[in-house]
């Protein structure tokens, strides 16, 4: 990359401009804050969703696996202990639960992943693997998307209960959740990306790696849309019997 490196508060502008792609405007996530989603579609996100919940701790502790420096580790580890669980904190999978059984989907029927897409499964791990072959500072950098989530989980707690009163109000303890831990595990991630890519080719690269996790996200609403909205099975050879349909 020619030219000279962006100082500081450029960069972080730069990393933050990557917000336009973020997945809160997608189409499904847009229909979703409107109340334009079924029964079927909720539930079909909220399915598919926690296969990234799950792969969630095990990016984490990739990091914390190829990270030298103590200090880090020690300060990544609450990631894993807010979405595994911990000191009677039931963790974020277990709040994903909470929702998936308050949008009327069964714990077993999620635990087991049944309904988790092809290309959402390809999506997520992806991610994962990219996180295990990363160094620890660019997997740090691919959880920007951090930047973005706090007003995603704003919407949804504004909007949800509003449009979708058929889901039990108890459901949304992971978005509350989420609001001030995104808060803070941003900082964290946003302080090693602005301290390690200082120079104009490792920004360029933090940029792309950012961009790379945005298209994660886009993409598994992707495999939503064409499964959920336009009713088109993930292989020409599956039947309906084979799709999961809940004739809702």
């Amino acid at each position: 990359m020619e030219g000279c490196a962006m100082n500081r508060s450029d960069f972080e502008l730069s990393l933050r401009d990557k917000g336009q792609f973020y997945h809160i405007h997608h189409p499904y996530h847009k229909a979703m804050y409107s109340g334009q989603c079924t029964p079927e579609q909720i539930r079909g996100w909220v399915a598919n969703r926690y296969y990234y919940q799950i792969m969630i701790p095990r990016k984490d502790a990739a990091i914390m696996a190829n990270c030298p420096d103590a200090g880090v580790r020690q300060q990544w580890m609450q990631r894993i202990l807010d979405h595994d669980g911990h000191d009677g904190d039931c963790g974020g999978i277990e709040a994903w639960l909470c929702l998936a059984e308050a949008v009327g989907l069964s714990r077993k029927e999620v635990i087991d992943q049944r309904h988790v897409l092809p290309g959402v499964r390809f999506s997520v791990d992806a991610y994962l693997n990219f996180a295990r072959r990363a160094t620890w500072q660019e997997a740090a950098c691919s959880s920007l998307t951090e930047l973005f989530a706090p007003e995603i989980h704003q919407s949804r707690l504004d909007s949800w209960p509003q449009h979708y009163p058929w889901i039990d109000e108890g459901g949304y303890s992971y978005f509350r959740k989420r609001l001030s831990e995104a808060r803070r595990d941003v900082e964290h991630g946003l302080c090693i990306t602005l301290d390690h890519f200082t120079s104009p080719d490792q920004q360029a690269r933090a940029l792309d790696i950012l961009q790379f996790k945005l298209d994660i996200l886009w993409s598994m609403l992707d495999a939503l849309t064409m499964a959920y909205s336009h009713n088109t099975p993930p292989f020409h050879t599956v039947t309906d019997k084979q799709i999961w349909h809940r004739g809702l």
